[in-house]
């Protein structure tokens, strides 16, 4: 049995040995635990032989080291963040990024929650000050957090983990979040606001549970720490970056914010003249959010459960760029998964070129499926002559589409039609189109439509697909040429739109006709199209 190469790579943060030992103890696994890959070529040497990574937060996987793990086939996050992973290019690669959002969550949320605690009671300070042989009451008077307005910028696991608390304590709780729906922030109890301003300017603490990206880089930026009441307080647990910090050291310094407590900065570990060190009201501590024992167990262990089934068993859990497919999912959806891309690669054949879009329609059964990944199939096949079969999977097919301008959309109507599951593929330019369509009878994959005709036929072999005149001795015309080539005929599906308008015939064929053979067919008078599609 051939071996998967695991590497657990590290800057002195390793995952739960339980983790590791749950790996280790599969035959075909050969691991590789190295904890000293700060630098991108020691990551780049470590990673060559690779089918999978893992790594927490101090080693990074670029594109540097993408490109040298020429095996990879998914990295491993134990953990949230994903921002020391290039997880455009991992796509690119084909590559899928997997990262573990339940297993820290309790633990960050408590941490976070702490900092807010220990922040308004001023307790690092007074802590301090008592180690100093002083007895300074009135210096430490606190803030209650009772009746008190808290903005929470993301309301994901741990935001909803940090409101729940805070409401505990008799808060009132707004959020701000793009994706959370009207309906989820009534169920739990908390007043949504539409956008960020309205969010922060009335909040006595602010507390961050965002990932970051180009759109949430500095989101509390001088101009909107301005927006808000005088003394407010920030805590953020989340990510390095969502804080403009040297924006945050002025105002704490005027006395705009009234306190800071950071557990995560935007560089780590800050330098000796990091702005933030040196300003008043601030409780710092060195990214601890998820470092309790039990989350670092339960992300390393839930990680190495997340690899293993990946490599063994194709299944995806957890991932950032691409759709989770659970074994029972994958079982479901396999046969249509594998005849969408046969649907793909066969419109690839007859669609107008240079097409601005691809459609994939479901109806009957499947309209009441999750077809994500069937339809990132149908797409993966329609790309796959263009761009090379190598070159294009059913993670970066979507980015594929995109860098060559083809809209991809898909629609699930879940009323029965005709066909009790139908898979109908359009691409085109405008209104010059093909259109395809499939469906199973008895558990057979069988195509059912070409072009809006109906005709019946099993995606094998080569198929060939004639449009002419429909007038009588165009089958035998067929057949004669076919047949003078020794290009036998297995099956024949017949269809036409009226009587004497056009007819379509769709062959089965044996063998794929030579170039030439095409070329005679179509000099046949009346007709208008010939297409030879292979399904390989």
């Amino acid at each position: 049995m051939a071996k998967f190469n695991i590497l657990i790579a590290g800057n002195n943060d390793p995952i739960s040995s339980i983790g590791i030992d749950l790996l280790k103890a599969e035959p075909s696994f050969d691991v590789t635990v190295n904890m000293n890959l700060k630098a991108e070529d020691a990551m780049v040497e470590a990673s060559r032989e690779a089918h999978a990574i893992i790594v927490r937060s101090g080693a990074k996987v670029t594109a540097k080291v993408l490109d040298a793990a020429k095996n990879l086939k998914v990295v491993g996050r134990a953990g949230v963040g994903v921002d020391n992973i290039d997880i455009p290019y991992a796509s690119k690669r084909g590559v899928v990024v997997m990262n573990t959002p339940g297993g820290n969550t309790v633990s960050t949320a408590e941490h976070a929650f702490g900092l807010m605690m220990s922040l308004s009671r001023k307790v690092p300070q007074a802590h301090a000050s008592v180690i100093g042989g002083k007895w300074e009451r009135k210096n430490f008077q606190g803030a209650e957090l009772n009746k008190k307005t808290l903005a929470v910028l993301g309301m994901g696991r741990i935001g909803t983990e940090f409101a729940k608390r805070a409401q505990a304590f008799g808060m009132t709780v707004v959020a701000y979040d793009p994706y959370l729906s009207a309906n989820r922030a009534e169920m739990l109890k908390v007043e949504l606001r539409d956008n960020l301003d309205d969010a922060v300017k009335d909040a006595d603490f602010i507390t961050m549970h965002m990932p970051l990206t180009p759109e949430t880089k500095h989101m509390l930026n001088e101009t909107r720490l301005r927006l808000c009441k005088k003394g407010v307080r920030v805590i953020n647990c989340a990510r390095g970056g969502l804080v403009d910090d040297n924006a945050l050291a002025k105002l704490l310094e005027e006395g705009h914010v009234g306190g800071a407590a950071l557990d995560v900065y935007e560089v780590e570990p800050p330098p000796a003249d990091y702005a933030l060190l040196k300003a008043p009201n601030v409780v710092f501590t060195p990214h601890l959010g998820a470092s309790t024992e039990e989350a670092q167990e339960s992300v390393g262990i839930e990680i190495a459960e997340q690899v293993k089934e990946n490599l063994l068993h194709g299944t995806v859990v957890n991932a950032v760029n691409m759709p989770n497919v659970d074994p029972k999912t994958l079982a479901e959806i396999g046969p249509f998964l594998r005849f969408g891309e046969i649907l793909g690669r066969l419109i690839s054949q007859i669609a107008p070129q240079r097409a601005e879009f691809l459609r994939v329609n479901y109806s009957g059964n499947l309209g009441k499926m999750d077809t994500t990944l069937v339809s990132r199939g149908v797409l993966k096949g329609y790309l796959e002559r263009p761009i090379g079969a190598d070159q294009v999977n059913l993670i970066n097919a979507v980015g594929t589409a995109e860098n060559l301008g083809l809209r991809f959309t898909e629609s699930r109507v879940p009323e029965p039609t005709e066909f009790s599951d139908l898979i109908e593929v359009e691409v085109g330019s405008g209104e010059n189109k093909a259109v395809i369509s499939g469906s199973f009878f008895g558990g057979d994959p069988r195509i059912v439509k070409i072009n809006g005709r109906r005709v019946e036929a099993t995606p094998e072999g080569t198929l060939l697909l004639l449009e002419n005149d429909d007038r009588p001795g165009m089958i035998g015309a067929y057949g004669t040429i076919l047949g003078k080539h020794q290009v036998n005929i297995a099956n024949m599906s017949l269809s036409r739109n009226v009587e004497g308008g056009t007819a379509l015939t769709l062959l089965t064929l044996d063998s794929t006709p030579p170039q030439a053979v095409i070329q005679e067919l179509e000099k046949i008078p009346g007709v208008k199209r010939v297409y030879c599609m292979e399904l390989e």
